[in-house]
Parts: C-alpha cells; structure tokens; sequence
C-alpha cells in the first residue's frame, strides 16, 4: 500500500524516538484532507493507537496506519525523505495525483 524508503525510515525512528514514540510498536499516521492549493493535503504525524476503522500497513520495519477515507488517495505511495540544505523534508510520491502543487504538499486527482 505506501512503502517507506531507506531515508524515511531513517528519519522517521529518529523523530519518534525525539518525541517520546516507540518507533518498533508505535505508528505512523498517513492520511488525505481537504485543503492545500491543489485541493487535497498530506496529513503525517504519530500515533500510539490503531482506529477500528483504520488500515495498518508494514513496510521497511514502519508500521503505517490510513484511515479507510485515505486509503483509496494513497494506494501505490512511496514515503521518502529529502534532507540537507535544499530538502523538502518528507516527500510523498503519489501515483493516484494527476497534479502536484509546487511546494509537493498538496495534490489533486
């Protein structure tokens, strides 16, 4: 479902370590709003509990959770990380978007 780059992963166990996350039982949280200036924004943040209704999804030892809203916009999305001087940060590759804003945070289909 999203796939998680080698960087992302990287990344990601030192932040949850940061904020007091367990980053081998804990969850990142992936998720579409509405909003941004194309229409439909990325939400990232973590969590420690799985919603009912949410789908859990491992992949390069990250334990992702979507809510079922999100899960059709995210199919097929690779989570990668892009650091040093001129990195966005965490970057979303997302085939489902026919167009992107240029800041890369906000997509429509």
């Amino acid at each position: 479902m999203i796939k998680v780059s080698e960087d992302a992963k990287k990344r990601i166990s030192m932040l949850m370590t940061d904020e007091g996350y367990n980053a081998s039982i804990d969850f990142v949280r992936v998720g579409v709003k509405s909003g941004g200036c194309s229409g439909l924004s990325y939400e990232l943040k973590f969590d420690k509990s799985q919603q009912e209704s949410d789908k859990l999804f491992t992949d390069n030892d990250v334990k992702i959770v979507v809510d079922k809203k999100s899960v059709l916009y995210l199919a097929g999305t690779i989570l990668e990380y892009s650091g040093g001087l001129n990195g966005k940060g965490f970057v979303f590759n997302n085939p489902n978007a026919q167009r992107t804003c240029g800041c890369g945070e906000s997509f429509s289909l």
